[in-house]
């Protein structure tokens, strides 16, 4: 069966815990309140599933005009290698258009993967890190 993208802004709790759990990223999936409001507040979270099962997901806080963050690109460990990765962020730039700018701050792990699918290094970003 092929996987299905789709734009699903009601993706549930558990879902989105359970994918984050099997994709390896750092993320807080057993505070879920939190991973909640991470859904709530998303402007655009695109899908890949296999069937009904969650296999992949990218998270971006965007005004769809100027900006787009890719706050969270994961693929369950065992579809990664298969292009789902690279597929959600085709489909996030679908969605935001060609006007508007995609960002994502990497963890060290990934740095290599992401100029593989198109990004470039910036030199001029800055951040304050989250206390929690």
């Amino acid at each position: 069966m092929p996987i299905d993208y789709r734009i699903e802004p009601d993706l549930t709790v558990a879902e989105l815990a359970d994918v984050f759990h099997r994709s390896g990223i750092r993320r807080p999936v057993d505070d879920l309140p939190r991973i909640a409001q991470m859904i709530q507040r998303a402007d655009l979270i695109i899908t890949a599933r296999d069937g009904e099962r969650l296999v992949g997901v990218a998270r971006s806080l965007t005004d769809f005009c100027f900006a787009c963050y890719l706050s969270d690109l994961a693929v369950d460990s065992g579809y990664q290698r298969q292009g789902i990765g690279r597929e959600l962020v085709k489909k996030t730039r679908d969605a935001i258009g060609d006007g508007t700018v995609l960002l994502l701050i990497a963890a060290p792990e990934a740095n290599e993967y992401y100029p593989k699918i198109g990004f470039e290094k910036m030199d001029r970003a800055w951040w304050i890190n989250r206390k929690r």
